[in-house]
């Protein structure tokens, strides 16, 4: 790393700090049914307008499965909607392409990607989605899936703050609040800043150049700058162009790749400190973003230290040891940028790439595939990376019970055999969803079908594809060719799994934590705060989540390292 590399990483990390908790202060008005903020004169009777439509009041509040029942009906509906408006877009206005519908299992696939917060794409947004499809099937997702998971997030802290309660909120409110105080005014300010930067936001025709070589050359328009903010900001992923955000249209400059990197992390970073405020307890809410940043920090050295090294493999044909591995990075990106945003992207189950992750070498694309098996905790998706670290909390305070020998507490609760075997159940359905569909795969004709690379690289392939989308992160191994009914069904299926079939044992959890009654600290009482809490949450993530899935990183990535030192593919 350069000099100017580390003061952009402490320049990232500064401002993440600073950020952080004007966000938590902002979202504790926001996910307040009776907060006000400042927006309430522009917004508040839209507010009102659309409880009426919906028909729900927003002060009457929901326990566990009152709240979990509303989030699983609206995201079926949701899907079934965009389902249709995929497999009908060559009917709909905003076409002009004249683009067809999709087949029924891209549809699929692609109905359940962004319901999910995933954003998998087995396709090139631009040459296969109309604007219609882009704006209002998909867009809406990026917005309404983002306050779904804020929505399960707040849900969860209320249920550890409040005591001897029985409810945890109002789904509808949350939904609502979140996407009309948070979500839409920092996209309208997000968007405008993109649009500064050269992002193209039109409804244009697809432009037709003539290249130097004397081909036609069809350069896609549309309205990006919308898209770009939400997917950035909610930790959706999905791109308008296949390239993503190495699109110069997408992403132009140094300074719009720089924000859309802080973007991504804001969120999940301001929800650390609304844990805090919420059970009073904030330096327990930055022992948890702390302990967020130890592994993110770590990761990135990682990732850059193996891609400033370079491919040995293409040094042998006379590539400089000095320019590192540039290959599938953007010159005006450079590799630690490159870096950076591939760890930030899957840290923070977001998916969207400024780089093709699938030409990293073996330890740079090691570090990504990392960060999603550790469950999307590190920040993780808007709401979910905090509910997901929260069940490692829960686990690490029953462990460090378990030590001093005392029934565990967390914040005055006591942690029981119901809270733990919902954990479990949480990261077991993680495990066994990545770890199974990729087993299936590596057997199967249809699996081994997809890919272009053999060895160990195609292994990671499909492991990257399975833990990208049951993580509901969305980034992929480019190599692997997903648009195949095989592929895109139990992709969808493993995005489903890593949504809804962790949800519901967390919000169990959090039905079961609203209910005790919070005693005072005592002498014996386990401090959720400080370095040895922090230190604590690191280790069980590490050995409790990570661990699961040693064996397939060593079939993977860690062969294929020593196969590259040693000057081989395979």
């Amino acid at each position: 790393m350069q000099t100017n590399d580390w003061l952009q990483f402490a320049l990232f990390l500064g401002l993440l700090t600073l950020i952080t908790k004007p966000m938590g202060l902002y979202l504790m008005q926001v996910l307040d049914a009776n907060g006000r903020t400042w927006l309430d004169p522009v917004l508040k009777p839209l507010e009102k307008l659309t409880y009426q439509v919906m028909g729900t009041d927003p002060q009457r509040e929901q326990n566990w499965k009152q709240y979990t029942f509303a989030m699983l009906v609206f995201s079926l509906v949701g899907t079934i909607l965009t389902y249709a408006i995929l497999r009908c877009q060559h009917l709909l206005p905003w076409n002009p392409q004249g683009l067809p519908g999709l087949t029924p299992h891209l549809a699929f696939n692609t109905a359940v990607s962004f319901t999910t917060n995933t954003n998998w794409q087995s396709y090139g947004g631009e040459a296969t989605l109309s604007y219609f499809s882009q704006m209002v099937g998909l867009t809406f997702h990026n917005f309404v899936s983002a306050a779904t998971g804020i929505g399960i997030a707040a849900a969860l802290v209320r249920g550890i703050a409040r005591s001897s309660a029985t409810t945890l909120g109002n789904f509808w409110t949350d939904l609502v609040r979140v996407t009309y105080y948070l979500l839409l005014p920092l996209c309208a300010v997000f968007a405008l800043f993109l649009v500064s930067q050269g992002t193209i936001q039109n409804f244009d025709s697809y432009t037709k150049a003539l290249t130097a070589e004397g081909a036609e050359q069809m350069i896609a328009q549309g309205p990006m700058a919308s898209q770009v903010a939400i997917k950035m900001l909610g930790t959706n992923g999905g791109g308008f162009a296949n390239a993503n955000a190495a699109h110069p249209f997408e992403n132009p400059t140094p300074l719009s790749n720089f924000v859309q990197m802080l973007s991504i992390f804001a969120i999940g970073s301001g929800l650390t400190y609304y844990l805090g405020r919420m059970v009073k307890n904030q330096a327990h809410g930055w022992a948890v973003w702390a302990a967020m940043m130890i592994l993110f920090t770590g990761g990135v050295m990682v990732c850059a230290y193996a891609e400033a090294g370079g491919n040995p493999i293409h040094q042998q044909l006379g590539v400089a040891v000095a320019d590192g591995n540039m290959e599938g990075k953007e010159v005006r990106f450079g590799i630690f940028n490159s870096a950076l945003f591939a760890t930030i992207t899957t840290a923070a189950s977001c998916g969207a790439v400024n780089s093709m992750h699938d030409s990293f070498t073996a330890i740079g694309g090691f570090v990504p595939l990392f960060m999603m098996e550790l469950g999307e905790v590190v920040i993780g998706g808007v709401g979910a990376g905090l509910y997901g670290m929260l069940v490692f909390v829960v686990l690490a305070v029953f462990i460090a019970g378990l030590m001093v020998g005392r029934t565990p507490e967390y914040l005055g609760k006591k942690i029981q055999a119901k809270e733990v075997k919902l954990a479990m159940l949480t990261l077991l359905v993680l495990t066994l969803s990545i770890l199974g569909f990729t087993a299936w795969a590596s057997v199967s004709a249809w699996g081994v079908a997809g890919l272009n690379n053999a060895g160990p690289h195609g292994f990671s392939e499909m492991l990257y594809a399975y833990s990208s989308a049951t993580a509901n992160n969305g980034s992929a191994f480019a190599g692997l060719t997903a648009n195949t009914p095989w592929y895109n069904t139990t992709l969808g299926v493993a995005m489903l799994i890593g949504r809804f079939l962790m949800i519901v044992p967390i919000m169990a959890m959090a039905g079961s934590l609203v209910q005790k009654q919070a005693a005072a600290p005592s002498a014996g009482t386990f401090p959720a705060h400080g370095a040895t809490f922090t230190l604590l949450l690191i280790g069980t993530v590490l050995l409790v989540g990570a661990l699961n899935f040693l064996p397939a990183l060593a079939l993977g990535p860690v062969v294929e390292h020593f196969l590259m030192v040693q000057g081989r593919l395979f």
